[in-house]
Protein backbone atom coordinates (compact mmCIF):
# COMPACT_ATOMS: atom_id res chain seq x y z
CA UNK A 1 0.00 0.00 0.00
CA UNK A 2 1.08 3.58 -0.88
CA UNK A 3 1.00 5.49 2.55
CA UNK A 4 2.88 8.41 2.16
CA UNK A 5 4.22 11.60 -0.25
CA UNK A 6 6.32 14.51 1.18
CA UNK A 7 4.34 17.53 0.39
CA UNK A 8 7.25 19.34 2.15
CA UNK A 9 8.92 18.28 -1.03
CA UNK A 10 6.20 20.46 -3.03
CA UNK A 11 5.39 23.69 -0.57
CA UNK A 12 7.54 26.23 -2.73
CA UNK A 13 5.45 24.88 -6.14
CA UNK A 14 2.50 25.12 -4.01
CA UNK A 15 3.04 28.71 -2.81
CA UNK A 16 3.57 29.84 -6.16
CA UNK A 17 0.80 28.25 -7.72
CA UNK A 18 -1.61 29.90 -4.90
CA UNK A 19 0.13 32.96 -5.11
CA UNK A 20 -0.31 32.78 -9.21
CA UNK A 21 -4.17 31.54 -8.84
CA UNK A 22 -4.76 34.32 -6.14
CA UNK A 23 -3.18 37.02 -9.06
CA UNK A 24 -5.53 35.59 -12.17
CA UNK A 25 -8.80 35.43 -9.64
CA UNK A 26 -8.38 39.13 -9.06
CA UNK A 27 -7.63 40.09 -13.03
CA UNK A 28 -4.07 40.56 -12.71
CA UNK A 29 -1.32 39.01 -14.73
CA UNK A 30 1.50 36.97 -12.86
CA UNK A 31 4.55 35.22 -14.28
CA UNK A 32 2.35 32.98 -16.66
CA UNK A 33 -1.09 31.89 -17.34
CA UNK A 34 -2.46 29.66 -14.35
CA UNK A 35 -3.14 26.22 -15.52
CA UNK A 36 -5.28 23.35 -13.83
CA UNK A 37 -4.65 19.52 -15.06
CA UNK A 38 -8.41 18.19 -14.04
CA UNK A 39 -7.24 14.83 -13.49
CA UNK A 40 -9.14 12.33 -10.88
CA UNK A 41 -10.05 9.07 -9.79
CA UNK A 42 -11.18 7.13 -12.72
CA UNK A 43 -8.17 8.69 -14.74
CA UNK A 44 -6.02 7.70 -12.52
CA UNK A 45 -7.23 3.97 -12.13
CA UNK A 46 -6.63 4.00 -16.33
CA UNK A 47 -3.05 5.01 -15.55
CA UNK A 48 -2.39 2.55 -13.27
CA UNK A 49 -3.99 -0.40 -15.19
CA UNK A 50 -7.04 -0.60 -12.57
CA UNK A 51 -10.09 -1.97 -13.10
CA UNK A 52 -12.36 1.26 -12.90
CA UNK A 53 -15.31 -0.45 -11.29
CA UNK A 54 -12.80 -1.73 -8.67
CA UNK A 55 -11.88 1.84 -8.00
CA UNK A 56 -14.95 2.96 -7.34
CA UNK A 57 -16.17 -0.33 -5.08
CA UNK A 58 -13.22 -1.06 -3.37
CA UNK A 59 -12.43 1.11 -0.42
CA UNK A 60 -8.37 -0.18 -0.41
CA UNK A 61 -8.22 -0.26 -3.96
CA UNK A 62 -9.62 3.08 -4.06
CA UNK A 63 -7.12 4.57 -1.51
CA UNK A 64 -4.19 3.04 -3.10
CA UNK A 65 -5.00 4.38 -6.53
CA UNK A 66 -5.61 7.86 -4.97
CA UNK A 67 -2.03 7.88 -3.51
CA UNK A 68 -0.19 6.80 -6.36
CA UNK A 69 -2.09 9.28 -8.85
CA UNK A 70 -1.10 12.52 -6.67
CA UNK A 71 2.35 11.08 -6.15
CA UNK A 72 2.55 11.24 -10.26
CA UNK A 73 0.34 13.86 -10.60
CA UNK A 74 2.77 16.43 -8.82
CA UNK A 75 5.89 14.84 -10.11
CA UNK A 76 5.22 15.05 -13.63
CA UNK A 77 1.65 17.25 -14.05
CA UNK A 78 3.12 21.00 -13.74
CA UNK A 79 0.08 22.36 -13.37
CA UNK A 80 -1.03 25.14 -10.27
CA UNK A 81 -2.12 22.88 -8.25
CA UNK A 82 -2.37 24.18 -4.34
CA UNK A 83 -2.75 20.98 -2.06
CA UNK A 84 -3.36 17.30 -1.82
CA UNK A 85 -5.55 15.37 0.05
CA UNK A 86 -7.88 11.88 -0.37
CA UNK A 87 -11.56 11.88 -0.92
CA UNK A 88 -14.45 9.34 -1.33
CA UNK A 89 -15.18 8.88 -4.42
CA UNK A 90 -18.63 7.08 -5.02
CA UNK A 91 -18.79 8.19 -8.68
CA UNK A 92 -21.64 9.79 -10.47
CA UNK A 93 -24.47 8.01 -8.66
CA UNK A 94 -26.33 10.70 -6.21
CA UNK A 95 -29.27 10.82 -8.41
CA UNK A 96 -29.31 6.77 -7.86
CA UNK A 97 -28.65 7.43 -4.34
CA UNK A 98 -30.73 10.10 -3.48
CA UNK A 99 -33.88 8.64 -5.14
CA UNK A 100 -33.29 5.20 -3.47
CA UNK A 101 -32.98 3.37 -6.96
CA UNK A 102 -30.14 1.02 -8.74
CA UNK A 103 -26.44 2.03 -9.82
CA UNK A 104 -24.99 -0.52 -12.58
CA UNK A 105 -21.32 -1.03 -12.30
CA UNK A 106 -19.31 -1.98 -15.87
CA UNK A 107 -16.10 -3.18 -16.60
CA UNK A 108 -13.53 -0.76 -16.63
CA UNK A 109 -16.19 2.74 -17.00
CA UNK A 110 -17.74 4.78 -14.32
CA UNK A 111 -20.63 3.41 -12.24
CA UNK A 112 -24.21 4.48 -14.22
CA UNK A 113 -27.62 5.44 -12.82
CA UNK A 114 -30.15 3.23 -14.42
CA UNK A 115 -32.86 5.39 -15.36
CA UNK A 116 -36.08 5.18 -14.20
CA UNK A 117 -38.23 7.72 -15.15
CA UNK A 118 -39.96 6.95 -18.81
CA UNK A 119 -43.05 8.30 -19.02
CA UNK A 120 -45.27 11.20 -18.05
CA UNK A 121 -46.74 8.58 -15.51
CA UNK A 122 -43.11 8.33 -14.04
CA UNK A 123 -43.47 11.84 -13.63
CA UNK A 124 -46.23 12.08 -11.35
CA UNK A 125 -45.61 9.52 -9.53
CA UNK A 126 -42.27 10.47 -8.47
CA UNK A 127 -41.66 11.74 -5.32
CA UNK A 128 -38.57 13.44 -3.50
CA UNK A 129 -37.13 10.81 -0.42
CA UNK A 130 -36.50 12.33 2.55
CA UNK A 131 -32.90 11.93 3.19
CA UNK A 132 -32.94 11.18 6.85
CA UNK A 133 -34.92 7.73 6.84
CA UNK A 134 -33.42 6.89 3.03
CA UNK A 135 -31.10 3.61 3.49
CA UNK A 136 -28.90 4.04 0.82
CA UNK A 137 -28.12 7.80 2.03
CA UNK A 138 -26.75 6.44 5.12
CA UNK A 139 -25.07 3.59 3.26
CA UNK A 140 -23.04 6.56 1.00
CA UNK A 141 -21.99 8.02 4.44
CA UNK A 142 -21.62 4.84 6.50
CA UNK A 143 -19.21 4.09 3.43
CA UNK A 144 -17.08 7.51 3.26
CA UNK A 145 -16.61 6.89 7.63
CA UNK A 146 -15.18 3.57 6.28
CA UNK A 147 -12.85 5.49 3.70
CA UNK A 148 -11.67 7.85 6.26
CA UNK A 149 -11.01 5.30 9.12
CA UNK A 150 -9.62 2.86 6.45
CA UNK A 151 -7.01 5.60 5.65
CA UNK A 152 -6.53 6.14 9.04
CA UNK A 153 -5.83 2.55 9.87
CA UNK A 154 -3.33 1.83 6.92
CA UNK A 155 -0.85 5.15 8.45
CA UNK A 156 -2.29 7.22 5.04
CA UNK A 157 -0.37 10.49 5.63
CA UNK A 158 -2.52 12.50 3.94
CA UNK A 159 -5.99 14.20 5.08
CA UNK A 160 -8.93 11.96 4.12
CA UNK A 161 -12.42 13.39 3.28
CA UNK A 162 -15.74 11.26 3.36
CA UNK A 163 -18.15 13.35 1.39
CA UNK A 164 -21.54 14.07 1.04
CA UNK A 165 -24.45 13.07 -1.59
CA UNK A 166 -25.35 15.67 -4.04
CA UNK A 167 -27.04 15.76 -6.76
CA UNK A 168 -27.45 17.79 -10.02
CA UNK A 169 -29.24 20.89 -10.58
CA UNK A 170 -33.12 19.72 -12.43
CA UNK A 171 -31.88 19.50 -15.59
CA UNK A 172 -29.20 17.49 -15.58
CA UNK A 173 -30.59 15.71 -12.60
CA UNK A 174 -33.84 15.09 -14.72
CA UNK A 175 -31.28 13.74 -17.34
CA UNK A 176 -29.55 11.52 -14.84
CA UNK A 177 -32.48 9.40 -13.66
CA UNK A 178 -34.82 9.65 -17.08
CA UNK A 179 -33.22 9.19 -20.43
CA UNK A 180 -32.04 12.81 -21.86
CA UNK A 181 -33.71 12.72 -24.93
CA UNK A 182 -36.99 12.10 -23.47
CA UNK A 183 -36.19 15.22 -21.26
CA UNK A 184 -35.36 17.74 -24.20
CA UNK A 185 -38.66 16.39 -26.45
CA UNK A 186 -40.82 17.32 -22.86
CA UNK A 187 -38.90 20.25 -23.05
CA UNK A 188 -40.33 21.40 -26.38
CA UNK A 189 -43.35 19.31 -26.55
CA UNK A 190 -44.87 19.74 -23.15
CA UNK A 191 -43.27 22.53 -21.17
CA UNK A 192 -45.91 22.14 -17.81
CA UNK A 193 -44.52 18.19 -17.43
CA UNK A 194 -41.28 18.88 -17.83
CA UNK A 195 -41.50 21.57 -15.12
CA UNK A 196 -43.29 19.29 -12.45
CA UNK A 197 -40.19 16.94 -13.28
CA UNK A 198 -37.83 20.09 -12.57
CA UNK A 199 -39.98 20.92 -9.61
CA UNK A 200 -39.25 17.42 -7.36
CA UNK A 201 -35.90 17.42 -8.58
CA UNK A 202 -35.32 20.75 -7.10
CA UNK A 203 -37.02 19.45 -3.99
CA UNK A 204 -34.72 16.79 -3.99
CA UNK A 205 -31.71 19.02 -4.12
CA UNK A 206 -32.58 21.12 -0.91
CA UNK A 207 -33.40 18.60 0.95
CA UNK A 208 -30.04 16.85 0.40
CA UNK A 209 -28.57 20.30 0.85
CA UNK A 210 -30.41 21.12 4.05
CA UNK A 211 -29.89 18.07 5.22
CA UNK A 212 -25.56 18.30 5.01
CA UNK A 213 -26.04 21.56 6.85
CA UNK A 214 -27.40 19.35 9.56
CA UNK A 215 -24.55 17.06 9.31
CA UNK A 216 -21.55 19.11 8.50
CA UNK A 217 -22.78 22.89 9.17
CA UNK A 218 -21.87 25.18 6.24
CA UNK A 219 -22.40 28.63 4.93
CA UNK A 220 -24.62 29.85 2.25
CA UNK A 221 -21.83 31.98 0.71
CA UNK A 222 -20.26 30.12 -1.57
CA UNK A 223 -22.00 27.65 -4.08
CA UNK A 224 -20.99 25.44 -7.22
CA UNK A 225 -23.39 23.62 -9.46
CA UNK A 226 -22.31 21.03 -11.78
CA UNK A 227 -24.85 21.04 -14.53
CA UNK A 228 -23.89 19.47 -17.95
CA UNK A 229 -27.02 18.60 -19.23
CA UNK A 230 -26.98 22.94 -20.07
CA UNK A 231 -24.59 22.38 -22.48
CA UNK A 232 -28.04 20.86 -25.37
CA UNK A 233 -30.68 23.18 -25.09
CA UNK A 234 -31.10 26.07 -26.12
CA UNK A 235 -30.22 29.94 -24.59
CA UNK A 236 -34.53 30.42 -24.66
CA UNK A 237 -34.66 26.89 -23.40
CA UNK A 238 -32.30 27.54 -20.91
CA UNK A 239 -33.51 31.14 -19.81
CA UNK A 240 -37.11 30.11 -19.52
CA UNK A 241 -36.99 26.37 -18.00
CA UNK A 242 -34.09 26.06 -16.69
CA UNK A 243 -32.85 29.28 -15.20
CA UNK A 244 -35.76 30.05 -12.81
CA UNK A 245 -34.67 26.59 -11.27
CA UNK A 246 -30.77 27.44 -10.86
CA UNK A 247 -31.19 31.06 -10.03
CA UNK A 248 -33.57 29.71 -6.93
CA UNK A 249 -30.55 27.59 -5.90
CA UNK A 250 -27.87 30.29 -6.38
CA UNK A 251 -29.87 32.72 -4.30
CA UNK A 252 -29.91 30.51 -1.32
CA UNK A 253 -26.47 29.15 -1.23
CA UNK A 254 -24.24 31.26 -3.17
CA UNK A 255 -25.23 34.83 -1.52
CA UNK A 256 -21.03 35.72 -2.24
CA UNK A 257 -19.50 33.07 -4.65
CA UNK A 258 -21.52 31.20 -7.65
CA UNK A 259 -19.18 28.79 -9.53
CA UNK A 260 -20.35 26.44 -12.20
CA UNK A 261 -19.25 23.41 -14.41
CA UNK A 262 -20.21 21.57 -17.49
CA UNK A 263 -18.76 19.01 -20.17
CA UNK A 264 -20.35 20.14 -22.75
CA UNK A 265 -21.08 23.73 -25.29
CA UNK A 266 -22.56 26.10 -23.13
CA UNK A 267 -21.08 29.08 -24.67
CA UNK A 268 -24.96 30.19 -25.68
CA UNK A 269 -25.97 30.82 -22.27
CA UNK A 270 -23.09 33.57 -21.27
CA UNK A 271 -25.32 36.47 -21.49
CA UNK A 272 -27.22 34.80 -18.90
CA UNK A 273 -24.17 33.68 -16.82
CA UNK A 274 -23.11 37.23 -16.60
CA UNK A 275 -26.18 39.37 -16.44
CA UNK A 276 -28.53 37.17 -14.49
CA UNK A 277 -26.65 34.52 -12.62
CA UNK A 278 -23.64 36.45 -11.45
CA UNK A 279 -21.01 33.97 -11.90
CA UNK A 280 -18.17 34.24 -10.35
CA UNK A 281 -16.20 31.12 -12.14
CA UNK A 282 -17.31 28.95 -15.13
CA UNK A 283 -15.89 25.96 -16.37
CA UNK A 284 -15.87 25.97 -20.07
CA UNK A 285 -16.77 22.53 -21.51
CA UNK A 286 -14.05 20.99 -23.90
CA UNK A 287 -16.79 21.72 -27.02
CA UNK A 288 -17.84 25.59 -26.28
CA UNK A 289 -16.32 28.71 -28.04
CA UNK A 290 -14.11 30.23 -26.00
CA UNK A 291 -14.42 33.76 -27.88
CA UNK A 292 -17.89 34.11 -25.94
CA UNK A 293 -16.50 33.69 -22.66
CA UNK A 294 -13.91 36.14 -23.10
CA UNK A 295 -16.11 38.49 -24.43
CA UNK A 296 -18.71 38.49 -22.06
CA UNK A 297 -17.37 36.61 -19.07
CA UNK A 298 -14.40 38.23 -18.53
CA UNK A 299 -15.78 41.92 -18.33
CA UNK A 300 -18.20 41.14 -16.07
CA UNK A 301 -15.15 39.57 -13.41
CA UNK A 302 -15.94 36.17 -14.18
CA UNK A 303 -12.95 33.78 -14.17
CA UNK A 304 -13.15 31.67 -16.82
CA UNK A 305 -11.47 28.05 -16.63
CA UNK A 306 -10.96 25.14 -19.35
CA UNK A 307 -11.53 24.68 -22.86
CA UNK A 308 -9.08 22.62 -24.17
CA UNK A 309 -10.76 19.18 -25.73
CA UNK A 310 -9.93 15.87 -24.96
CA UNK A 311 -10.28 15.03 -28.25
CA UNK A 312 -7.30 17.18 -29.45
CA UNK A 313 -5.14 15.16 -27.25
CA UNK A 314 -5.67 11.97 -28.61
CA UNK A 315 -3.62 12.40 -31.85
CA UNK A 316 -0.82 13.24 -29.54
CA UNK A 317 1.95 15.66 -29.74
CA UNK A 318 1.26 17.24 -32.88
CA UNK A 319 1.51 20.92 -34.59
CA UNK A 320 -2.61 21.12 -34.21
CA UNK A 321 -2.77 20.63 -30.44
CA UNK A 322 0.07 23.37 -29.91
CA UNK A 323 -1.60 25.72 -32.30
CA UNK A 324 -4.89 25.43 -30.74
CA UNK A 325 -3.22 25.68 -26.76
CA UNK A 326 -1.16 28.88 -28.60
CA UNK A 327 -4.42 30.42 -29.46
CA UNK A 328 -6.66 29.57 -26.73
CA UNK A 329 -3.64 31.26 -23.97
CA UNK A 330 -3.64 34.23 -26.98
CA UNK A 331 -7.36 34.81 -26.75
CA UNK A 332 -8.11 34.16 -22.79
CA UNK A 333 -5.14 34.98 -20.74
CA UNK A 334 -4.49 38.77 -21.12
CA UNK A 335 -5.56 40.53 -18.09
CA UNK A 336 -5.38 37.91 -16.22
CA UNK A 337 -9.25 36.19 -15.27
CA UNK A 338 -8.43 32.90 -17.04
CA UNK A 339 -7.40 29.44 -15.97
CA UNK A 340 -6.16 26.99 -18.83
CA UNK A 341 -7.18 23.37 -18.56
CA UNK A 342 -9.24 20.55 -20.13
CA UNK A 343 -12.82 21.01 -20.17
CA UNK A 344 -14.51 19.33 -17.58
CA UNK A 345 -12.17 16.34 -16.83
CA UNK A 346 -9.58 14.73 -18.34
CA UNK A 347 -10.98 11.02 -19.80
CA UNK A 348 -9.26 8.09 -19.09
CA UNK A 349 -7.54 7.09 -22.36
CA UNK A 350 -5.94 10.54 -22.61
CA UNK A 351 -2.27 9.86 -23.18
CA UNK A 352 -0.35 10.98 -19.65
CA UNK A 353 2.70 11.96 -21.80
CA UNK A 354 0.63 14.35 -24.27
CA UNK A 355 -1.20 15.85 -21.23
CA UNK A 356 2.15 16.85 -19.59
CA UNK A 357 3.64 18.13 -22.45
CA UNK A 358 0.62 20.37 -23.07
CA UNK A 359 0.92 22.13 -20.09
CA UNK A 360 4.20 22.57 -20.04
CA UNK A 361 3.87 24.20 -23.52
CA UNK A 362 1.17 26.23 -22.36
CA UNK A 363 3.40 27.35 -19.59
CA UNK A 364 5.99 28.43 -21.99
CA UNK A 365 3.87 30.17 -24.77
CA UNK A 366 1.71 31.79 -21.74
CA UNK A 367 4.28 33.66 -20.30
CA UNK A 368 3.29 37.54 -19.25
CA UNK A 369 2.75 40.08 -21.09
CA UNK A 370 1.28 37.55 -23.76
CA UNK A 371 2.82 37.89 -27.44
CA UNK A 372 1.47 35.15 -29.09
CA UNK A 373 0.80 36.42 -32.85
CA UNK A 374 -2.89 35.45 -34.10
CA UNK A 375 -2.74 32.84 -37.05
CA UNK A 376 -4.76 31.06 -39.28
CA UNK A 377 -7.47 28.65 -37.60
CA UNK A 378 -6.88 25.00 -39.24
CA UNK A 379 -10.44 24.23 -38.56
CA UNK A 380 -13.90 25.70 -39.57
CA UNK A 381 -14.98 25.17 -35.71
CA UNK A 382 -11.75 26.82 -34.33
CA UNK A 383 -12.52 30.22 -36.30
CA UNK A 384 -13.01 33.09 -33.76
CA UNK A 385 -16.27 34.25 -32.42
CA UNK A 386 -17.52 37.39 -31.86
CA UNK A 387 -20.06 39.58 -30.50
CA UNK A 388 -20.31 41.58 -33.52
CA UNK A 389 -20.44 38.11 -36.01
CA UNK A 390 -23.40 37.06 -33.76
CA UNK A 391 -25.37 40.48 -34.31
CA UNK A 392 -24.81 40.08 -37.72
Amino acid sequence: MWKTIDLDKYQGRFEASRERMRKTTDFEEGDRVATHASVAGSYYAWLQGVNIRDYYTDIDTQIEVQMRGLQWRLDNVPDDRTDAGLYYDAGPVGEAVAFNTHVEYPDNTSPRIVHFVHTAEDIEKLQPVDPRTNPQVEGYLRRGREFVDRATALGVSLPAGHGMVGIHPPLSCACAIAPPDFVYYLMAADPPLVNRLFEKCYQQFVMLKEYSFELFGGNRDSFGLCDDNCSFVSAEMYDEQVLPWNKRLYDEYGRKYRSLHSDGPHHQHCETYANILHLNRVDIGGWSRLEPAVEILKPAKCVVHGNMNNRDLYAGWTEELKQKIRQKVRLAAPGGGYIFAIGGETYAGTDPEVLCKTFEYAHEVGKYPIEIEDETWLEEEDRPWSLAQAEN
